[in-house]
């Protein structure tokens, strides 16, 4: 019986590869549900079902998706993405009607495009809470005026900050993803993996690492994704990643349950970037080490 037993929970843990990890991190996507350009041979629906199809594999039992619903008056058959997220099981909150950056706007007109994204969240989310916010760009605001009005706003209309300490910038991957493809320019595509995955593991640990400078310990994270390109071809590497870094998948819910998250960075000036990034800034501490994302050579590649 306890040989049984024993087969048993060794199946049961071989079906979920995060179900030994400590460390804790929260999925959530961005842009949806269009990002970036549409890479030779794809469409918008079928990186959906690969992005899903390998969420499921790595048995992800919750990826937050978080919408710009305007971007349907372009493309209203983008919608079918939509329904696909939430056919899998998955949640959708608000990223604003058309991915408003607060620094450049009004808070009127802010708040005005965070409720005519709601609209369609009610229809795809019937029954279920979708009041969780993104903000675009990763600015709350340019101003402390800006800061407390639409936080303020948010909490009224009963909506939770999704907040974000782990981002390596993966969109920046897609477009010189799209451009090298068209040109079957292997090198560049080989180089374009290489650096997606150095440039993860290396934001992973930074962000580690500032959870520890600022709390003595590990929080529960939150990676920003988007729902892009070069993700039907790098996820599957990236969840293997995670894995290999002892990270479990949970809910936002439950990473942003951690009193991290409790902790606002009102002091400064700017709020721009991850949580993590704002809190040492506004504490005036330095950041830990970390090589420089490979932003220019990502925008040049393949023109």
């Amino acid at each position: 019986m306890k040989v049984c037993f024993a087969v048993v929970f060794l199946a049961l843990a071989c079906l979920d590869p995060f179900s030994q990890a400590q460390k804790k991190v929260a999925l959530t996507f961005d842009d949806l549900p269009a990002h970036g350009d549409i890479p030779r041979g794809l469409t918008r629906v079928e990186m959906a079902r690969r992005i899903l199809a390998a969420l499921k594999a790595h048995n992800v039992q919750q990826a937050y998706g978080f919408i710009n619903a305007g971007k349907l008056e372009r493309v209203p058959e983008d919608k079918e993405v939509l329904a696909m997220w939430r056919a899998a099981g998955y949640p959708l909150g608000n990223h604003t009607y058309t991915h408003m950056d607060l620094a450049a706007n009004s808070v009127d007109a802010f708040e005005a495009n965070v409720a005519a994204d709601e609209p369609m969240l009610k229809q795809l989310m019937p029954g279920d809470d979708w009041h969780w916010f993104r903000y675009p760009f990763l600015r709350e605001g340019d101003t402390p005026e800006k800061y407390h009005a639409v936080h303020q706003f948010l909490a009224q209309q009963g909506y939770k900050v999704a907040q974000v300490t782990l981002d390596f910038e993966d969109y920046a991957w897609n477009g010189p993803y799209a451009r090298c493809l068209a040109k079957n320019d292997t090198e560049n595509l080989k180089w374009l993996e290489e650096s997606y995955l150095a440039t993860a593991s290396a934001y992973i640990d930074h962000g580690e690492a500032e959870s520890k400078l600022l709390f003595g310990r590990d929080i529960s994270h939150v990676l920003l994704l988007h729902i892009g390109g070069f993700e039907t071809v790098m996820l599957p590497r990236l969840l293997d990643l995670l894995q290999q870094k002892g990270f479990q998948i949970v809910t936002l819910q439950e990473a942003e349950s951690d009193e991290a998250y409790q902790v606002h960075p009102e002091s400064l000036r700017v709020w721009d970037g991850t949580l993590l990034d704002q809190l040492i800034e506004a504490r005036k501490l330095q950041f830990p080490p970390v090589a420089e994302k490979p932003l220019d050579k990502l925008s040049s590649l393949c023109r």
